[in-house]
Order: structure tokens, then C-alpha cells, then sequence
């Protein structure tokens, strides 16, 4: 999942998060199950699925998968160098029907209620004694720092490229290396500041 909630109210997001999730499952679990000319068919009906919620919020969508490419690429030409073009033109765009699906429920469903879902499927381990909350947390800040991680490496491009003639590429992966760890240490001091995510029964030890 790589995005938060879109700004641009769309019929999405007046379905349930449960029952997106749900049809987000299904509809992964299909993908794996498709002939190849059918994973064609389907990554075109995951286009239309976007479009159908406007023009503005299919391009901030778009924006956010712009990131996959080198990767898609590299799966498509590498099976085509091995003698399986086709294979891995289906690799690609399974890949591709997927994560954009699951950015799709992202940017339609608020992350309280992404959240809330979590918390009642992890509800069986809480009966058993188990605490939940670092695992909550840690879904919660995926979610939410993914989008921001991103932001801060396009960010440090457009400063490079500001500066210089030259293509940033691995020049700035030490500096995004230490926003990451600088905002890792202001989320820690934060938590610390409330308490943690240690159980009641830990701390009360």
C-alpha cells in the first residue's frame, strides 16, 4: 500500500473499509489464478476503476505508481533476456493490477478505519492473551510513513537537480537514509513520550 488518503472525494470512499479489504483480497488472489491475456484485460479494468473516480484523483494515482517502473521493467526485460517475454509481461502487470488496486483502497479509505479493521481481525489473539498494539502500530506507521519516505527522496531530487546537470541517482540515498533515521528518532521519542506499546501488565511491572 503506497498512499494515504486522497483529498478527492470519490464513490469509493463512501464504501466500508471492510468490505474494500475484502474485495481487495479477492480480487489479489484472482490476479495469481488469470491466463495472461486475462491480466491484460484486468489491469485495463484496474485503469477504468480509476478513471471512473475523475480525471484529477486517476492522475494523483498514477503519480504514486510512477515509482514502480524501474522495477516492472526490469522483471519484463530480464524474462525477455531469458526466453520468456510473455511470462514476464504477465509477471509485470500482475504486479502492477495489484499494487495499484491496493493503492486504490488506500486512497479511498481513511487510515482510522484501515486501522479499526486491523484491530477487529487481530481481535482471536487478544482472547488468547496476546497483545496486539505493536502490531497495530506497525501497520499504522507503514501506511503513514511509505508516502512520506517517498516524498522526502523526491524532494532531495529536485534539490539535486537544482544544483546540478547530473542525474541525482545514488547520491541521495545516504541523505534520505538520515531523514529516515532523524524521523525514526522523533516517532521513538514520541511514543516513548505516551508510554510505549508495551501492555498495561508490563508496565504496571
Amino acid at each position: 500500500m503506497i498512499s494515504l488518503t486522497s483529498p478527492v472525494e470519490t464513490w469509493a470512499h463512501r464504501i466500508p473499509a471492510g468490505a474494500k479489504l475484502l474485495a481487495l483480497s479477492i480480487a489479489t488472489l484472482a490476479l495469481f489464478l488469470l491466463e495472461p491475456f486475462m491480466i491484460a484485460v484486468a489491469t485495463l479494468a484496474v485503469a477504468v476503476l480509476y478513471l471512473s473516480a475523475g480525471l484529477t484523483f486517476a492522475a494523483q494515482g498514477l503519480r504514486h505508481l510512477r515509482m514502480l517502473w524501474p522495477f516492472l521493467l526490469l522483471i519484463a526485460v530480464w524474462h525477455g533476456v531469458t526466453g520468456q517475454a510473455q511470462a514476464g509481461a504477465a509477471i509485470a502487470l500482475r504486479l502492477l493490477a495489484a499494487l495499484a488496486l491496493a493503492n486504490f483502497v488506500t486512497m479511498t479509505t481513511r487510515l482510522t478505519d484501515m486501522i479499526a479493521i486491523m484491530t477487529w481481525l487481530l481481535a482471536p489473539l487478544r482472547r488468547l492473551g496476546l497483545s496486539t498494539r505493536a502490531v497495530e502500530l506497525a501497520i499504522a506507521m507503514v501506511l503513514r510513513f511509505t508516502p512520506m519516505l517517498v516524498e522526502n527522496g523526491q524532494r532531495l531530487a529536485m534539490s539535486w537537480r537544482a544544483r546540478s546537470r547530473r542525474r541525482p541517482g545514488w547520491r541521495i540515498v545516504m541523505p534520505m537514509a538520515a531523514l529516515a533515521l532523524d524521523d525514526a528518532d522523533h516517532v521513538a521519542e514520541a511514543l516513548r513520550a505516551r508510554g510505549g506499546i508495551l501492555p498495561d501488565i508490563h508496565r504496571r511491572n
